[in-house]
């Protein structure tokens, strides 16, 4: 393989690298008492600070025209994600287990997908095969993460998990989460997706609107990082001592957080300009095996047969999502998401006027709106 057709595979494998080892430091340091909405607040703190110097200076001959309405989109979009799934994710995780969050979390694809046909942006024909392997997908999807929320099974024992060790030591085993906080934390969970998936769908909108990846995600970091430290001091009001970070595990996950934050939302995004949304989506699962070997070791973490069936049942409907979707358009690379960005675009552009052409042409106008390419992150 070439290295120019390599460097997606390699750019996309390295950050779900970053996202497993993400889960395990942020479960790290929500077991020694971390707020999770202090977490993000600083996460996006350390985000903003790394990324903006980027983009103003990389950007700062092609950067678009701000204007108060698409500030305001940003505002909106950055309160669905950061904000809003971050404090879901991680108060889910806190509650339940880093397997569980990764796993459960890899019905992404299909709440998108719901809500990509709620919002009319997602064709569906039913009789065709590949938007039935969507619709099926879709279910199993769901099914498998209900089956990880209400069904346990047995424990599968495995040879490290018997014995109290760990490089971390044996303060960090963490005890089974009892079967209220795992329901309490699936539902924070299933609506930190549905967060994710809104954002999806606006950030196509934006992204019409103002193309300039770096300065959008220094933006998003910033906007972020103010409703997150609101929604914070709302939130932990009562006690002001959260915000204090030492030299431990709990600075170490705002640091490292940020620090995936600000190159994870560049590097996804130019992955799907490369190879399409569907190509980078197809990778999520392997976060959840890495997370899933690392917390068996790190936390002792017991393996539960009806966890594992669900797991492997959502991964299955993910990749009946994502093969019916790469199938869309013919089976181009952007398909699916792509044609959601035009649909939006063709709501908003205006109707060009037949009788209007350009000076001493004789050419029709046709509106930028209607002409330019987009890219989904």
């Amino acid at each position: 393989m070439e290295l120019g057709k390599a460097r997606p595979f390699m750019a996309i494998v390295f950050i779900q690298c970053l996202y497993a080892l993400m889960s395990i430091v942020a479960k790290l340091a929500l077991n020694e008492g971390m707020s999770p909405h202090v977490l993000v607040a600083y996460r996006m703190a350390v985000a903003s600070a790394l990324i903006t110097p980027f983009a103003l200076v990389l950007e700062r001959n092609s950067r678009p025209k701000m204007t108060f309405k698409i500030l305001f989109r940003i505002s909106i979009l950055s309160l669905f994600e950061p904000v809003v799934e971050q404090n879901l994710y991680y108060s889910g995780m806190k509650l339940t287990t880093a397997t569980f969050t990764s796993a459960l979390c890899n019905a992404l694809p299909a709440m998108t997908f719901i809500m990509a046909c709620i919002f009319k942006l997602e064709k569906v024909n039913i009789k065709r095969r590949h938007s039935q392997a969507k619709l099926v997908g879709t279910m199993v999807a769901v099914g498998g993460a209900m089956l990880m929320t209400f069904v346990k099974g047995n424990a599968i024992d495995l040879p490290w998990t018997s014995k109290s060790r760990g490089f971390t030591g044996q303060s960090h085993a963490m005890n089974t989460p009892k079967q209220d906080d795992i329901g309490r934390g699936s539902v924070m969970l299933v609506a930190s997706c549905l967060s994710w998936s809104c954002f999806i769908i606006l950030q196509a909108n934006i992204l019409s609107l103002y193309q300039a990846e770096l300065s959008l995600t220094a933006l998003m970091c910033f906007m972020g990082m103010l409703e997150a430290t609101v929604m914070a001091l709302i939130l932990e009001r009562e006690d002001m001592s959260v915000w204090k970070i030492h030299p431990d595990m709990r600075l170490l996950a705002s640091i490292y957080g940020g620090l995936v934050s600000g190159l994870a939302y560049y590097v996804i995004g130019w992955a799907s300009k490369e190879r399409g949304p569907v190509f980078v989506s197809a990778f999520n699962p392997l976060s959840m095996v890495l997370v899933a070997i690392l917390s068996s070791f790190i936390f002792l973490e017991k393996m539960y047969l009806g966890r594992v069936l669900g797991s492997v049942v959502i991964v299955i409907g993910i990749y009946m999502v994502l093969w019916g979707k790469s199938k869309d358009k013919g089976g181009q690379p952007n398909a699916g998401c792509a044609e959601s960005v035009i649909k939006i675009d063709e709501q908003m552009a205006p109707t060009p006027d037949i009788n209007q052409v350009v000076p001493n042409s004789g050419q029709l106008m046709i509106p930028k709106a209607a002409t330019r390419s987009h890219e989904l992150v």
